[in-house]
């Protein structure tokens, strides 16, 4: 038998638990998903950011090395990745984008694993930040799933605000499953639509549900 949870020292305290837990967090592309993120790091949690890793990955000569020999040597410039036209040629091109991600997904997982084990062995809950989640698999190691959620207005507005043209959010979730399908299959939603405060106080709400204090 699991040993129950440890107290949980209030609302805004470190977030404990025993054993540690596997958060896993999903929402639409500009939902407001790395706000929410840093919430978590400040109550204690571990944030496991794919994005960081995939960069990571994409720096290793290995990979530029595959890249450019898989893919074509035109995507590797001076000695790094030109990650806009790589992006632009994948997203239109699926074989493309398959042999990418046979390059760099695998390297990802194992750093992310990795990364994993690392806070559990301190102790340390995690809150795992992977666009694909439920795609790579690594929702099954999950103890619990988070749906960041914010309005299609709210999203475009702030995909503008990153310089993208208007099309680019909805070319970019084209890739990935339908968010009615990601916010099923999670458990709990964070509404991220308001302000800070807001999104704050239901991060700390949902903090004390997966911790109880009896």
């Amino acid at each position: 038998m699991p040993a129950p949870p440890t107290r949980n020292p209030g609302p805004n305290g470190p977030f404990r638990h025993t054993p540690p837990l596997v958060v896993g967090l999903v929402g639409g592309i500009a939902a407001g998903k790395s706000q929410v993120a840093g919430l978590f790091s400040a109550r204690g949690f571990l944030h496991v950011d794919a994005d960081f890793h995939a960069k990571a990955v994409a720096e290793d000569p290995q990979t530029l090395s595959e890249v450019a020999t898989q893919l074509g040597e035109q995507f590797v410039r001076d000695g790094q990745l030109d990650r806009a036209a790589l992006a632009d040629h994948v997203f239109r091109t699926p074989e493309a984008k398959a042999q990418l991600e046979a390059i760099m997904h695998p390297r990802v997982r194992q750093r992310i694993t990795s990364a994993l084990k690392s806070a559990m062995d301190r102790g340390d809950s995690a809150l795992l930040d992977v666009p694909l989640l439920f795609e790579a698999g690594l929702s099954e190691i999950c103890d619990t799933i988070i749906f960041v959620e914010a309005s299609d207005e709210i999203r475009a507005e702030r995909a503008r605000g990153r310089g993208w043209a208007d099309d680019e959010l909805m070319r970019r979730e084209q890739n990935q499953l339908p968010l009615s399908e990601k916010r099923a299959r999670s458990q709990h939603v964070i509404d991220n639509n308001g302000d800070l405060s807001a999104t704050e106080k239901s991060v700390g709400e949902l903090l004390l549900l997966l911790a109880p204090t009896s």
